[in-house]
C-alpha cells in the first residue's frame, strides 16, 4: 500500500466557518452569565458523584448529610444540578442555611435537573461549565462516581498540582470506593515518577460528615476564605 506523500487539505464550507465563529459569543455569553450569577455564592464547596446514584442507598444518604453541615456552616453548596449525588447535595444544601446551586449541562439526552435548587444556572458546553466549578469553590469533596467524576477529579488536582488554579482541599468521601485508586497512585504513579511524593498531598480521605466540614475549616483558619489578589488574577488563566 503506497502511502501518499501529501495529505488533502479539507475544503471547509465558508457557512461552517461562520456557524464556528458566532460559536465563540455563545461561549462567552455562558461565562458572562455564569460569572455574574454566582458572584454571590462565597464561599462554596464543590460536589461531585454519580448520576446514577439513587435516593435512599448509603453514597446519597451520606452526601445529603454532608451537604446539609456544610450548608448550615455557611457555605453555598455547588452540583452539577442533576440526579443522584448531584440531588442529594443540593437537596442537603437546599434545608439547609445556604444557598443550593446547581450548574445544569444540556446534553443529547437531556439532563433533567432536579428540584433542590435555590440558584440554577444552565450550561451547553462542558468546558465552561467545568470553569465555574473551580472558580467559585473553596473545597472540593469527591463522592463516588464514574467518568464524569473522575474527569472533575483528575482536573481540579491537575489544575492545583500545575499551579493554575490555589491550592484548596480536594476531599474523596469512601475509604473502600477509592482505596484502590489511592493505593495505584501510591505504587504505579509514584514508582514509575509521574508524580512527585508531594502530589499526594493534594487528596484527602475523608468518611465522617462532620470530619469533612471540620478539615475545610481547619485548611482556612489562618487565611480566610476569600482568594488573594494574586490567586483571583492566576483564575482569569484557568
Amino acid at each position: 500500500m503506497s502511502i501518499p506523500s501529501k495529505l488533502p487539505i479539507p475544503v471547509i464550507p465558508e457557512a461552517w466557518n461562520s456557524k464556528e465563529s458566532w460559536r465563540v459569543f455563545g461561549i462567552m455569553s455562558e461565562f458572562v452569565s455564569a460569572t455574574e450569577r454566582l458572584n454571590q455564592i462565597h464561599p462554596a464547596i464543590s460536589i461531585f458523584g454519580s448520576a446514577r446514584t439513587r435516593p435512599g442507598q448509603p453514597y446519597y444518604k451520606l452526601t445529603e448529610k454532608i451537604a446539609r453541615l456544610l450548608s448550615d456552616a455557611g457555605f453555598s453548596v455547588i452540583s452539577g444540578g442533576g440526579p443522584g449525588i448531584m440531588e442529594a447535595a443540593n437537596k442537603g444544601a437546599y434545608y439547609g442555611k445556604s444557598p443550593s446551586v446547581g450548574l445544569n449541562i444540556q446534553l443529547p439526552h437531556e439532563q433533567v435537573g432536579n428540584l433542590y435548587q435555590n440558584i440554577s444556572q444552565s450550561f451547553q458546553h462542558f468546558f465552561t461549565r467545568k470553569v465555574m466549578f473551580v472558580r467559585f469553590a473553596s473545597a472540593y469533596v469527591v463522592m463516588p462516581g464514574g467518568f464524569g467524576t473522575l474527569d472533575e477529579l483528575m482536573e481540579a488536582l491537575t489544575l492545583v498540582q500545575t499551579g493554575k488554579t490555589r491550592k484548596m482541599p480536594i476531599i474523596l468521601v469512601g475509604s473502600e470506593f477509592w482505596g484502590g485508586m489511592l493505593d495505584w497512585f501510591r505504587t504505579t504513579l509514584l514508582d514509575e515518577e509521574v508524580i512527585s511524593p508531594e502530589d499526594m498531598y493534594l487528596i484527602q480521605l475523608i468518611d465522617d460528615p462532620k470530619e469533612v466540614v471540620s478539615a475545610i475549616f481547619k485548611y482556612y483558619e489562618t487565611r480566610g476564605f476569600e482568594p488573594s489578589a494574586a490567586e483571583r488574577e492566576r483564575q482569569l488563566y484557568l
